[in-house]
């Protein structure tokens, strides 16, 4: 019973918040120098709390610092003026070690 109100008790005063993590599918990302230049952007926003990415799969993940948001058009803007397309953009609560561990389980 102590846990259930625990639970509520977070719940309630948004401490329980599932991490959101925006994933791009980026086109023109063809090695680890274009990599490096994204993920430095990505890391000077402020809302960011981890970057991630794959260069195989072609995909940028960035994590937003709890209670914060990034607009996905600003890092589409943020990929596109570094000189790269946007293929597809998400949102998801998985981190940025989750997704880490499944592409390159791929």
């Amino acid at each position: 019973m102590k846990n259930v109100l625990l639970f509520i008790l977070f719940v309630m005063t948004g401490t329980a918040q599932a991490a959101q993590t925006i994933t791009a599918q980026v086109n023109g990302m063809v090695c680890a120098f274009c990599a490096q230049g994204i993920e430095k952007k990505a890391r000077a926003l402020p809302q960011t709390e981890d970057v991630y990415v794959n260069l195989k799969q072609k995909i940028v993940a960035i994590q937003v610092k709890e209670g914060q948001t990034i607009p996905t058009d600003t890092i589409k803007t943020l990929i596109q003026d570094a000189g790269y397309d946007v293929k597809q953009i998400e949102t998801t609560d998985d981190t940025t070690a989750t997704i880490r561990s499944r592409l390159e389980q791929e």
